[in-house]
């Protein structure tokens, strides 16, 4: 036998289930409740009295010294190499010697010549003198050996001081290094002819080093000769030198752009000629007092437009744990600069206040939050 159920036997049972499945009462139902955000935050203790603006610029001897010889020639084998590090005294460079022995050799016999003419024309004076005094020559004769002899005495003065002169050019045909220091360039080959003041190396000490770069107007008339700074390496940020504003420029190279040179007042073996670094100088506050803030604290879309002076005030805003409502609330706070990566807050900040510095774009102003047992301790 088949059975056959009607559609309205379809619905009844369909009805029954759901009733089976519903609630008997509405206020029983779950309540769906927001979940409380954890909030890690940074305690607001850090105190600073200075602002720092940091320059990046390249390490360059503070002296190169040109050398050259004062005589001309040709130049023998030079065995020198850029960076190589020579002693004061060290002999650098020498002119082939043969030119100038023969000059000297020359000098000499003419020395020699001369002066046994002036003892031929002595020997003469000396004889008329006798003759002069037993009436036998005139005083005229006499006068004129006289004159013969110093004739002869001024050309062996000459003679003398041009052999001495030949071998001071022997002597400037060797060229020395005046101080310890490194070759910073050759600008001649070995076996070249050189002239009289061509240079033919360039030189500079080992310890005595500088940094050149450019400063805004704001900065630089803010600055003095010996304003401490401190110079750290690119390549080794660990590598930190005093150094303090050797001079300052008064003319800007590019538009309010002024050039400034620091010069290093310590040294270290690791310094090399070129090497990259970065300059920082610090600037007192215009306020008695700032505190460093994580970057991460700002709220998501606040406008931060550049500053050009060290201590141009900037507002940001931040969220700041209420401790009596367990809520963020939002404040405008006044930014004076940046150091080490973090905002240096010069006002809106007291001691003992939290800022919240992670998660910050989740929060919104009044939300309830749970300060996170690992933050208490920052």
């Amino acid at each position: 036998m088949r059975f056959r159920f009607g559609r309205p036997f379809i619905v009844v049972n369909i009805v029954l289930l759901l009733g089976a499945c519903w609630p008997e009462d509405d206020a029983a139902a779950t309540d769906e409740t927001t979940p409380v955000r954890g909030l890690i935050t940074t305690l607001v203790a850090d105190v600073e009295e200075v602002t720092v603006r940091r320059y990046p610029g390249v390490l360059e001897p503070s002296e190169v010294n040109l050398l050259s010889f004062e005589v001309g020639g040709r130049l023998g084998r030079i065995g020198l190499d850029v960076g190589e590090r020579v002693g004061a005294g060290q002999l650098l460079a020498e002119l082939e010697p043969e030119q100038f022995e023969t000059v000297i050799e020359n000098r000499r016999a003419a020395v020699e010549e001369v002066a046994a003419t002036l003892a031929q024309a002595e020997d003469d004076l000396v004889r008329s003198q006798a003759l002069l005094d037993s009436g036998t020559i005139t005083v005229v004769r006499r006068d004129e050996d006289a004159t013969a002899a110093a004739q002869a005495r001024a050309q062996l003065t000459q003679a003398e001081q041009n052999l001495a002169a030949a071998e001071q050019d022997l002597a400037d045909s060797k060229l020395y290094s005046p101080f310890d220091g490194i070759v910073d360039a050759l600008e001649v080959d070995s076996f070249a002819t050189v002239s009289a003041g061509q240079t033919i190396l360039s030189l500079y000490q080992q310890e005595e080093y500088e940094v050149s770069f450019s400063v805004s107007f704001d900065v630089i008339s803010r600055l003095v000769v010996g304003t401490p700074a401190m110079v750290r390496l690119a390549d080794d940020p660990s590598v930190s030198l005093q150094g303090v504003v050797s001079e300052l420029g008064e003319r800007a190279g590019q538009v309010s752009s002024f050039p400034v040179v620091v010069r290093l007042t310590e040294a270290a073996a690791i310094i090399k000629a070129g090497m990259a670094v970065e300059v920082a100088l610090e600037f007192a506050l215009p306020t008695a007092r700032g505190h460093l803030l994580p970057m991460s604290a700002v709220i998501p879309g606040t406008d931060i437009p550049d500053s050009s002076g060290p201590n141009d005030p900037i507002a940001l805003d931040v969220y700041v744990y209420d401790p009596n409502t367990s809520t963020v609330q939002a404040r405008s706070v006044t930014m004076a600069g940046i150091r080490d990566n973090r905002f240096l807050i010069i006002d809106g900040l007291s001691p003992g206040e939290r800022v919240a510095t992670k998660g910050v774009a989740f929060l919104r102003e009044g939300m309830e939050v749970s300060l996170l047992p690992d933050a208490e301790g920052e």
